[in-house]
């Protein structure tokens, strides 16, 4: 029996829900269209609509010629008010403060790096106060999955006058990461400062994170400076905006 009355908000709804009480587990394979509208007693159409707003959030994708699934990761938590202490980065003898939560989790967290010298945007440059015109950084690209599911991509950026002859330049910066090797010159990240903007994926950026034209990305512009004011590293982190929730603390009166 149908309940025209029932909206195809109404059915996303009802479909979320089940998600999250398990009925759907993450990762498996949703009923059909007519399987749900049968279940939910609404027209086919209906149920049509409210998987594009599912899709669209990113809590369902399809698998074209198998069906339609719940991605398998739930949002993850960026919480950085203490992701860049250096125990929280260390934890378990890891390269970072996203390994170390992952692991947390139980995710194994894998990431495909290039490193070398680079020039930087002009913003970049302009933030670090380097020459955008030469190789006056070194650039960390990395494409990062968790369980095998693309999460973020990452693009570091460090003076050459700073990371020039450490490990700061090389592959693997040791445990920690390269904010420990930071710390270790002197140089530890005392004040941080991250722009937040919500935009559309490029077509690259699309491609790696699994991502359709209807969904957003943040782009997070990170600046490191020491307890002098001196920037000393840039992040951009780009982060599907359906797998990571963004959580900030910070004093209410910072003087």
């Amino acid at each position: 029996m149908t309940h025209p009355g029932m909206g195809y908000r109404e059915v996303a709804v009802a479909i979320r829900q089940a998600v999250q009480d398990g009925r759907y587990p993450r990762g498996s394979r949703l009923p059909t269209e007519d399987q749900l509208a049968d279940e939910l007693g609404v027209h086919r159409a209906v149920v049509n609509q409210a998987l594009k707003i599912l899709k669209a959030e990113g809590l369902l994708y399809v698998h074209m010629g198998v069906g339609t699934f719940v991605h398998r990761l739930p949002p993850l938590w960026r919480d950085a008010a203490v992701r860049h202490s250096r125990p929280h980065r260390e934890r378990g003898g890891v390269r970072g403060s996203l390994a170390a939560e992952l692991a947390e989790l139980g995710l194994p967290l894998d990431s495909a790096n290039t490193v070398g010298p680079g020039r930087p945007p002009a913003e970049v440059a302009e933030a670090l106060g380097v020459d955008p015109d030469s190789d006056s950084v070194i650039i960390r690209a990395r494409r990062m999955r968790a369980d095998d599911v693309p999460i973020q991509i990452v693009t570091s950026y460090i003076p050459r006058a700073i990371a020039d002859g450490t490990p700061i330049a090389e592959r693997d910066p040791g445990v920690g990461g390269i904010s420990s090797r930071l710390a270790e010159l002197g140089l530890a990240q005392a004040d941080i400062q991250e722009d937040v903007e919500v935009r559309p994926p490029t077509q690259q950026e699309a491609h790696f994170l699994g991502m359709t034209p209807d969904q957003r990305v943040y782009e997070i512009f990170h600046v490191g400076l020491t307890a002098d004011g001196r920037p000393v590293k840039v992040n951009v982190y780009v982060l599907p905006t359906h797998q990571w929730k963004l959580r900030y603390r910070y004093p209410v009166d910072p003087a």
